[in-house]
């Protein structure tokens, strides 16, 4: 018999083992020895011993550099969330937190689902986000330009799904109408079906680019103007609560991985996080398996709201690869099937 991966099942008293290593882990912060297993456990510590060195020779858990005890790998936290992790657990009491929250008909959408990502966000102790429909999976097709006297005009983004968002911009000093709508021109070219979460990625990327470089060189302040309205545009397509939270865990008591962690979530990178998750269900990515750099001792999980077959918005919670799944995962799937009937309201 396997497990989702692939990989062989443990036996009982191997599982038994890596849930006490686990939780005990996420409790402490502290690796784990056979000693500590042995005071819960009614097993010999040489049974324990011996078990233990299998499941670090099966890449379940791993020795740290400081302790002789051992800490959960990737995989091993795979493996308790896949295989060994029930919804046994009553979390009755969260639950009714949000239904109060998305039961007051006095908040307006965009409150309630602020609310709802710093109450997510103090219900875990994590950093919490939500990613509205809008925003995930649209394409740009179109942008258009509309003057609105000598010095504002209005930037308006066409997308896939056919909503059109708009940006007031001013015009810099020294710069026609005309200018405006030759970039733009060049922009329709460049950002035609581009997600709407690449594209300040994608201009940055194509300033190096001669056509780019002649209008840099020719007025740079037509450029900076775009690129802020489009940062403030994609800004504005999600929630994020509590990106502080992550300086109380011990892991991120070293300065440096700290500030790759905040400069991360300040430059609004947000959309990288749910790039290649899957549209149906929880996706689960633990420490390396996160493409990005900041997030590689953390784990991200997404869920996401389905409003109707071309629509979806995603929440997402970060926290350390050290993270109360049990406690989390039901959380963050009974948020996302409210989120889907604000939606529909």
């Amino acid at each position: 018999m396997s497990a989702s991966g692939g990989e062989l099942m443990l036996s009982k008293r191997q599982e038994i083992i890596l849930k006490l290593v686990v939780e005990e882990y996420i409790k402490t912060a502290e690796p784990i020895g056979s000693r500590t297993i042995a005071k819960v456990l009614d097993f010999s510590s040489a049974t324990i011993r011996n078990e233990m060195a299998d499941l670090e020779e099966l890449g379940y858990i791993e020795k740290t550099h400081t302790s002789s005890g051992r800490i959960p790998s990737d995989k091993g936290y795979h493996y308790y969330i896949e295989v060994i992790l029930t919804d046994n657990n009553d979390y009755s009491k969260s639950f009714n937190i949000i239904d109060e929250l998305f039961e007051n008909a006095d908040i307006k959408r965009e409150e309630a689902i602020k609310q709802a990502m710093n109450l997510l966000s103090q219900l875990t102790n994590y950093t919490s986000i939500a990613l509205g429909p809008s925003a995930y999976g649209s394409r740009i097709k179109k942008i258009e330009l509309v003057p609105l006297g000598e010095s504002k005009c209005i930037l308006l983004i066409v997308t896939n799904y056919g909503h059109v968002e708009s940006k007031q911009i001013t015009v810099p000093n020294n710069t026609s109408l005309e200018d405006m709508k030759r970039v733009i021109e060049i922009f329709n070219d460049i950002l035609y079906d581009c997600p709407i979460g690449q594209v300040s990625e994608k201009l940055h990327y194509e300033i190096n680019t001669s056509r780019i470089k002649d209008i840099m060189t020719y007025n740079q302040t037509i450029i900076e103007t775009f690129l802020e309205a489009f940062t403030k545009f994609t800004q504005s397509k999600f929630y994020l609560s509590g990106k502080n939270k992550m300086l109380y865990q011990p892991e991120f008591s070293d300065v440096q991985r700290v500030r790759e962690l905040l400069s991360f979530f300040e430059q609004n990178d947000i959309f990288r996080l749910v790039e290649n998750t899957e549209q149906k269900g929880i996706s689960v990515r633990i420490g390396k398996e996160n493409q990005i750099r900041a997030m590689r001792d953390c784990t991200v999980i997404t869920v996401p709201y389905q409003l109707n077959e071309n629509k979806s918005g995603t929440i997402a919670i970060v926290g350390p690869t050290r993270m109360e799944y049990q406690k989390v995962i039901p959380l963050v799937k009974y948020l996302a099937s409210h989120m889907s009937k604000l939606y529909k309201e």
